[in-house]
């Protein structure tokens, strides 16, 4: 029978192969899963079939690991590979057969016991087709629908189909020996791992496909049947003078208005045009630690991802790179703006839900879209917002908004089934499409209504756009967070599930902070941003080539010594090569004289830079203001550099979502410092901290990581030389006078950024002046210079150049 099954395994291997693609996740296991290709390794799949055998043969030889039909030795004797829990359904049944898998682990473990020093690696491997987890209606798309152990006849159709887009997903390697000194029976052990093994697939199953989805009418049903909804309906006909179907009726307008409408097809589609968007616009994807999110998702979690806003770019980027890492898309709630002809209904399939701009005084509308937020968390789908509520026109991220949140931790609090965490993502490009209009915006133009002929034109212009990066922060599981900031949560539930509790909107505010924390912590460097920051320091904004390797160069070495975090990733390459590259990319005026190579900005395209260095400010804030230091001192002991790091840090916390404690800023600094002696950037002269001589190779980089805070010290200079002279005056009196002084500076002194004296920017350094006690707040809201804002402003004007200084006091 042996003999029959491998004549027909051969026959059917080729033609199968020709209708197969897979796609292998992680692409780097021994990474990602410790696994060592060194080691004699098992595979462990669910169900025994050809076509997953197939499927895990051709990924097997893209990663290096050793074929699953081949035999492997040990202990003198010939054994098979790859073992299977179960062989597929019956034709006419759906009863699961098992295999002999027990008495192969049983058989196994007893080879421990005689020989210890015995160690296999099991590798259990997931394969998945089409990830459909189908309605709860019966039709055609339910036979194409992904099962544990389907029969041949349904697989057939299945890898007809969907062979084209096959999952092989790894996990991390259970170990023989270690399996072999638990206590109790071989056979007990052999249950107990084939136990596990079983929860283990259906999680991973459950991870990639969701839950079922749910038909139009059975979620009509469901939100008009919820008490919140069905009182704010009562509400409505009282105040409104309305019949009860009338009112009936605007709910369901406003579920339709609201609710996806999720295709599975669709997101296949998009996945396949997508990647040869990717391909043509993008030099590569970076993504970096997926694991965490696919951990999530294998122990059960409801997944809320929360990433930073950028571009229009970021719903397809962020949902492309969770589908290719083998999970199932989110739910992604979007401005209602975006529901226009032909987007909205094609968004609106690949999982988007509409929100207003304002719920303000809607009482039916919010009832109806909280019970659909709370619908989506109970039913177990994934969900994505935007805590910025709106693109980044700065390159900074933006104050939280924090609606959403509020929403996700009364959802929690309600009661969901399973765990709640929340991922933080940042999101980094090396070119936005945007970037142009966001630049006019700061400058006073109004927004651009999304339209058709906007989505065309953009993707008419879709080119060269470098790499793009998607890292996944530090996830934050709730119901852990509530715990430790509001630890008696529980004891004070209010009976009324709509109304708000005492604590709910200090967490809120402390949970919106550290998520915008974790956003920066997990920053992407890039070439574009390094570049422009570069040139952006240097007072002509052009630069030879040379120096500007050098530079860039030199802080990849001072931040992989000393790491702004554990989350943010480095470029791989060198400096020379993501000089190259991105020189590549022709976003900057580059010419040739007999010395060398010259790079500048081009004409009137300083100001878009700003927008890329902006992104990654918050990681060289710190070693900027330590050169700043040095620099204007000539020399300084670095006790009194930690000392300005210990009053500034607070302000620049505030501003730029830094993760650090002030504690572990000084501490930070401190390593920096350290690291910039050793690499030449300063110089220990004595008891003092110098510069480097104007003839060494460091200077130019450490000059150039001097001027780069500037724009942000003349910026508090401002604020705080209004507020002297002024005395005491409302907060928008003084957002308003300081956008008017900020902007004359920008024109006598060509600042490049309209950020200098956007009123939002300088809105934030207010309020960090307020939350830092730095000024003095009276009882009807009016702002009063004190001496701490005096210290505050002579600290400040140390930094900021002598003649932005000198102007600021004849003003």
């Amino acid at each position: 029978m042996s003999a029959v099954r491998s004549l027909l395994r051969k026959v059917f291997t080729s033609p199968i192969r020709w209708l197969i693609s897979v796609r292998s996740v992680p692409a780097n296991i021994e990474a990602e899963l410790g696994i060592d290709k060194k080691k004699p390794i098992l595979y462990l799949i669910q169900t025994e079939s050809i076509t997953d055998l197939v499927a895990l043969q051709k990924s097997t030889a893209g990663l290096g690991l050793p074929d699953p039909s081949s035999t492997i030795s040990f202990l003198g004797e010939e054994h098979k590979r790859c073992y299977y829990l179960s062989r597929p359904q019956g034709l006419f049944t759906r009863k699961v057969k098992k295999t002999e898998i027990e008495d192969v682990f049983t058989d196994m473990f007893h080879l421990h016991r005689e020989n210890p020093e015995l160690d296999l690696q099991v590798v259990p491997v997931s394969i998945s087709w089409g990830r459909s987890a189908g309605k709860e209606s019966s039709g055609f798309a339910q036979l194409l629908a992904d099962r544990a152990s389907p029969s041949w006849l349904r697989k057939f159709f299945i890898v007809l189909f969907l062979g084209r887009d096959n999952i092989v997903s790894y996990s991390k390697a259970v170990s023989t020996q270690q399996m072999g000194q638990l206590h109790g029976s071989n056979q007990r052990i052999s249950q107990k791992l084939v136990r596990v093994a079983r929860t283990h697939f259906q999680r991973k199953r459950q991870a990639m496909s969701g839950p079922m989805l749910l038909e139009r009418a059975t979620l009509h049903n469901s939100l008009l049947a919820a008490d919140s909804v069905k009182a704010a309906m009562h509400e409505e006909m009282r105040q409104k003078k309305i019949s009860s179907e009338e009112a009936r009726k605007k709910a369901l307008d406003y579920i339709d208005e609201i609710a996806a409408d999720y295709r599975e097809g669709l997101i296949r589609i998009g996945d396949r045009i997508l990647g040869r968007i990717w391909n043509k616009i993008y030099n590569g994807i970076h993504v970096g630690h997926a694991h965490r999110v696919r951990e999530l998702a294998q122990n059960g979690h409801e997944i809320i991802y929360v990433p930073c806003h950028r571009s229009h770019m970021d719903y397809l980027l962020l949902t492309y790179c969770i589908y290719n890492e083998g999970l199932v898309t989110p739910h992604i709630a979007a401005g209602i703006n975006l529901n226009f002809w032909p987007v909205g209904k094609i968004f609106r399939r690949g999982g988007a839900f509409f929100l207003r701009r304002s719920f303000a005084g809607n009482k039916l509308y919010t009832a109806v879209f909280k019970e659909y937020l709370e619908l989506l968390f109970n039913k177990g789908y994934s969900v994505k917002y935007y805590p910025e509520g709106g693109r980044s026109r700065t390159g900074r991220l933006l104050p939280p908004k924090t609606g959403m949140l509020a929403m996700t931790l009364q959802a929690a609090v309600k009661g969901i089934n399973r765990p709640v965490s929340i991922v933080p993502v940042y999101l980094g490009y090396e070119h936005v499409m945007e970037v142009k209009s966001y630049q006019k915006e700061l400058k006073g133009k109004g927004k651009k209504k999304e339209s058709p002929t906007q989505v065309f034109s953009a993707i008419r212009k879709l080119k060269n756009y470098g790499h793009g990066f998607v890292n996944f922060g530090e996830p934050l599981q709730i119901n852990q967070f509530l715990d430790d900031t509001v630890s008696d949560w529980r004891e004070n539930i209010p009976s009324d599930p709509d109304k708000k509790p005492s604590w709910l909107t200090p967490a809120v505010n402390k949970l919106a902070d550290t998520i915008m924390t974790r956003i920066n912590k997990a920053a992407a460097l890039n070439g574009t941003a390094l570049v422009a920051l570069c040139l952006l320091s240097s007072k002509t904004q052009i630069m030879s080539e040379s120096e500007l390797t050098n530079a860039i160069a030199d802080y990849l070495e001072l931040l992989k010594n000393a790491p702004f975090s554990n989350d943010f990733t480095l470029p791989k390459e060198d400096a020379q090569e993501l000089v190259q590259t991105t020189l590549a990319l022709k976003r900057f005026e580059q010419s040739e004289d007999e010395y060398g190579k010259l790079v500048a900005t081009k004409e009137d395209n300083a100001v878009l830079l700003t927008y890329y260095r902006n992104n990654i400010m918050h990681v060289f804030s710190l070693p900027s203001l330590i050169m700043a230091v040095v620099f204007n001192a000539k020399k300084s002991e670095k006790s009194a550099v930690l000392a300005m790091v210990e009053k500034l840090y607070p302000l620049l916390k505030r501003e730029f979502f830094m993760h650090l404690s002030v504690e572990q800023a000084i501490e930070y600094a401190s390593e920096l410092i350290a690291q910039m002696k050793q690499q030449g950037l300063l110089v220990q002269n004595g008891r003092y901290l110098v510069p480097p001589a104007a003839s060494d190779d460091g200077f130019h980089s450490s000059w150039l990581l001097s001027r780069a805070m500037q724009e942000t010290w003349q910026r508090y200079a401002v604020v705080l030389r209004v507020l002297e002279k002024e005395k005491s005056l409302g907060r928008s009196q003084l957002e308003k006078q300081s956008c008017v002084i900020a902007e004359r500076l920008s024109t006598l002194y060509g600042m490049s950024s309209p950020e200098f004296y956007d009123k939002n920017v300088l809105g934030s350094f207010v309020n960090a002046l307020r939350e830092s006690k730095l000024l003095t707040t009276l009882e009807d809201g009016t702002l009063e210079f004190s001496q701490d804002s005096l210290a505050l402003k002579e600290l400040i004007n140390e930094l900021v150049w002598p003649e932005i200084a000198q102007h600021l006091e004849k003003i």
